[in-house]
């Protein structure tokens, strides 16, 4: 008796083992598309995160173990350089055998216009279309991507030696996950278009779809699962916008800014537009004449709310609002305050929801 169960024991091991190493090594930018293809992945492997909780995506340093994730996937989703710059290079270099999934030139993926001033006027994203399918042939997937359930041959098994790279271009302890800022790069050299696009549920909705056939096209075996949850996830996404609309209605109309241009497709899909934004969209520090426009608009229109992130400079806001009787609250775009893992995505959403309705 004892000896079965010993041995069934062993085979159940022996399987579960066999199971997991079919999973693919999935590695992921940041922490919002993270939350993502974890839910995509749920009930069958864990994604590795490349940049830290709290680490801004327009300026990082790899440290050797990210490295080293993005040297052992199979597959990476990410951003796009217009994002993140520093990490196209890395991508190349260390992920050249992975299957990568670019989102900000996937198609379906909805793009906003990358405002310069810093005021904004009342926006009309309905005119947008002309971005939806700007990027047909840029992802080497795309076939895969109307959902049809189409299986690439990817039977190559992505066998990265361990051999140990020279990392010195990627790497380093010391760096600072804020000090981003002074590399003076204007957003224009990351595209003509604001690169913050998973602040849109309705984008997080269509990756969905996309992140479970890239994975699905590595892992036929757990397709049903991917698509399962994609599915599920989707619906999620859908119970979420009407919970923040039921949250934003009560203060719909009020008038806000925000430090850090990071929110126009949260504004744009939930109807809900910011007057301006103190920094630019890739977060450099402003101008004193562009603090000088904002001060005007904060008393000439009665600003009630400034939206500011905990990582940027308080002495910036403090002098924005010098005179007013606007209060501020603290948001979050990136998830640095949350856990990484499947429910990241949607806390961050309603929380964003949240410290907006609070603050007006």
């Amino acid at each position: 008796m004892s000896r079965n169960l010993i041995s069934l024991s062993a085979i159940a091991t022996l399987l579960g083992g066999t199971a997991m190493a079919d999973v693919p090594n999935v590695a992921v930018d940041i922490a919002p598309v993270h939350s993502l293809v974890a839910r995509v992945m749920d009930g069958v492997g864990t994604p590795d995160l490349i940049l830290p909780p709290g680490a801004s995506p327009h300026g990082y340093s790899l440290r050797p173990s990210e490295a080293a994730a993005l040297q052992n996937a199979d597959v990476v989703v990410w951003m796009g350089e217009r994002l993140a710059p520093w990490m196209e290079g890395a991508v190349a270099t260390l992920a050249g055998d992975a299957a990568v999934l670019t989102l900000l030139e996937a198609e379906g993926t909805i793009l906003l216009d990358y405002r310069e001033g810093a005021l904004f006027e009342k926006h009309a994203h309905g005119d947008t279309d002309d971005h939806a399918d700007h990027a047909e042939d840029a992802h080497d997937h795309e076939e895969e991507h109307d959902h049809a359930d189409e299986a690439h041959d990817h039977e190559d098994e992505h066998d990265h030696a361990e051999d140990d790279h020279d990392h010195d271009a990627h790497s380093g302890d010391d760096h600072d996950d804020h000090d981003d800022h002074d590399h003076g790069e204007d957003e224009h050299a990351h595209g003509d278009f604001d690169s913050h696009a998973w602040l849109s549920p309705t984008n997080a909705a269509t990756w969905l779809n996309l992140i479970a056939a890239e994975l699905s096209a590595a892992d036929p075996e757990n397709a049903g699962t991917y698509y399962a949850n994609a599915a599920a996830g989707r619906e999620e996404l859908e119970a979420l916008k009407a919970e923040v609309n039921a949250l934003l209605e009560p203060v719909r109309g009020g008038n806000f800014i925000v430090f850090h241009d990071a929110y126009n497709y949260f504004e744009s899909d939930f109807d809900f537009p910011a007057a301006g934004a103190i920094s630019l969209s890739d977060a450099t520090d402003p101008s004193p004449a562009r603090i000088v426009e904002i001060q005007g608009r904060v008393r000439a229109e009665g600003i009630d709310c400034v939206l500011t992130e905990p990582q940027f400079n308080p002495g910036i806001v403090a002098t924005v609002l010098e005179g007013t009787e606007a209060i501020t609250g603290v948001s979050d775009p990136i998830g640095a305050t949350l856990e990484p893992g499947p429910t990241l995505y949607p806390q961050l959403i309603r929380n964003l929801a949240t410290s907006l309705a609070e603050c007006l």
